[in-house]
């Protein structure tokens, strides 16, 4: 008698874990939502204050504010930065499976954040023909949302904290008081789900390809050997489901983030505190440089995810789904050039040239700086914007020292016609007005210093400013701080949304 006492205790304990983790595979009545549907619930409730990446703290105290006066979510302030700002949590649903979401960890990592209010809004909407979903996702669920961890960091836009500690690699110390926060309510709400919200650099591509990974994913490991036990499994079957959405909105543009183990990073660490733990990653998709685009995926791939969840169909992917999408490749750049000459007429070669664009923050704003990231034989190499250059040169920009008496006295035609004639950049004779316009769109350089200089070559390493064009001093294209802008007619330069400044 005692033995089977023990054994039905043994059995009621098994059970008791699959279901928490719902192993079982109870989908058959799963709901089936299509891309249609997905659409018009995000158009929707698309939240309309935050439009740009570099929103601040305060803008997301306010809107958690109007959140909490609506009383559906429940909005509490969980504790205080380094320097002392607010962190807030919310939560929604009273069901027994419990789950964790957390962003922008990283400060200047925001896309999810974007998508989380999308969510809050979703969640207080009603008599709009979803509160199905609302219903299951509030009756199966106890969702607890971080929306932004390092308020230090989102205030100037950087990855780091106040303190210059990565966060994502304080999950074993707590040396931050974010880090030690987010250990802490993991410890009191212990949930089943995790769901680490990051942005990763815009230069990874699918392996083989020059398409840019959008959306990557990640079941991270537990252990330096990466087994695979059911809780990461469990997660490697809700990124498989995240991708099956995904492959709908954007094919071939997913992959999986590195999974060396780390013992520093929250994601491997609920992973082994028992929370099948999903990395989401936004990368980068050609014309969307505010990830507004990006923003839309997190949002289908989140609610789609907590709907399956909820109902346990995440059950009906496998293991397999999940390996068979591939891991980054990091062969991206903003504009590649092939086969290029460069140098005087006595002394030139041909080669490629890959450039990218790094931001500079300036408030809510930034400008960027086109570099030469590297020369050479970059045949695996890929350029969101690509030029094949064979029997073209590369041809040093002018500089018009006389320039114009002021800003408001340049258009955007003029400017253009400028470049075209090989003038790269105009001087500004009153100083006074440009300060307060020290950001523009002018598809030239413009400066108020006693001299600029532009390249006579590519220098790796050095400013991407130059010329492309035939050996009679034709100009085919301009490389202008790193855009490529065709010269022709024929070109469309309207999708290229410039960001320099005055120099």
């Amino acid at each position: 008698m005692k033995k089977l006492i023990l054994l039905l205790s043994i059995m009621g304990s098994l059970h008791a874990c699959d279901q928490s983790h719902d192993t079982t595979v109870g989908y058959s009545n799963a709901m089936k939502i299509d891309t249609t549907t997905f659409n018009t619930i995000y158009s929707q409730y698309k939240e309309p204050a935050l439009q740009h990446r570099r929103f601040k703290p305060k803008d997301v105290d306010s809107l958690l504010q109007l959140h909490k006066q609506k009383a559906v979510l429940d909005i509490v302030q969980i504790g205080k930065s380094f320097e002392g700002r607010a962190i807030y949590e919310a939560s929604y649903g009273n069901g027994s499976k419990r789950v964790m979401l957390w962003s922008q960890m990283h400060g200047d990592e925001p896309t999810a954040t974007m998508a989380l209010f999308d969510l809050f809004n979703f969640l207080e909407g009603s008599q709009d023909g979803h509160d199905t979903i609302r219903d299951l996702l509030k009756s199966k669920l106890n969702i607890h949302f971080i929306p932004m961890l390092n308020p230090d960091g989102a205030e100037r836009y950087q990855r780091r904290t106040a303190q210059g500690i990565d966060m994502n690699r304080d999950a074993r110390a707590g040396h931050t008081v974010e880090g030690a926060l987010l250990r802490a309510r993991a410890r009191v709400i212990n949930p089943q789900y995790g769901f680490n919200l990051h942005d990763q650099n815009i230069y990874y591509n699918v392996p083989g390809t020059k398409n840019p990974v959008s959306i990557s994913l990640l079941a991270p490991a537990f252990n330096e050997s990466r087994e695979i036990n059911p809780v990461r499994e469990n997660a490697m079957k809700i990124a498989a489901g995240m991708n099956d959405i995904l492959q709908k909105y954007i094919p071939d543009a997913v992959a999986k983030y590195d999974d060396t183990y780390t013992p520093r990073g929250f994601g491997d660490n609920f992973q082994s505190w028992d929370a099948s733990t999903v990395l989401i990653e936004s990368g980068g998709m050609k014309g969307d440089p505010e990830k507004q685009q990006i923003r839309k995926l997190n949002f289908i791939i989140i609610l789609n995810s907590l709907i399956q969840i909820a109902e346990g169909s995440y059950a009906q992917f496998n293991k397999q789904q999940y390996e068979d999408i591939p891991f980054n490749a990091s062969q991206l750049h903003d504009v590649v050039i092939r086969n290029i000459t460069v140098g005087t007429d006595s002394n030139s070669f041909k080669t490629d040239l890959a450039i990218r664009r790094n931001e500079m923050t300036v408030g809510r704003d930034y400008f960027v700086r086109g570099k030469v990231e590297d020369i050479g034989d970059l045949k695996e190499s890929f350029g969101y914007d690509e030029v094949d250059a064979d029997g073209l040169k590369l041809i040093a920009g002018k500089v018009d020292s006389l320039g114009i008496k002021s800003i408001n006295d340049l258009t955007t035609a003029q400017a253009y016609d400028l470049l075209k004639n090989g003038v790269m950049a105009v001087k500004i004779k009153e100083v006074g007005e440009t300060k307060e316009k020290s950001l523009h769109t002018f598809p030239v350089h413009l400066f108020t210093q006693s001299r600029f200089y532009m390249p006579i070559t590519a220098d790796f390493g050095g400013m991407a400013n130059f010329y492309i064009g035939d050996s009679n001093g034709n100009l085919k294209y301009a490389i202008l701080n790193g855009y490529l802008i065709g010269l022709s007619e024929e070109i469309d330069n309207s999708s290229i949304q410039l960001k320099n400044r005055v120099h």
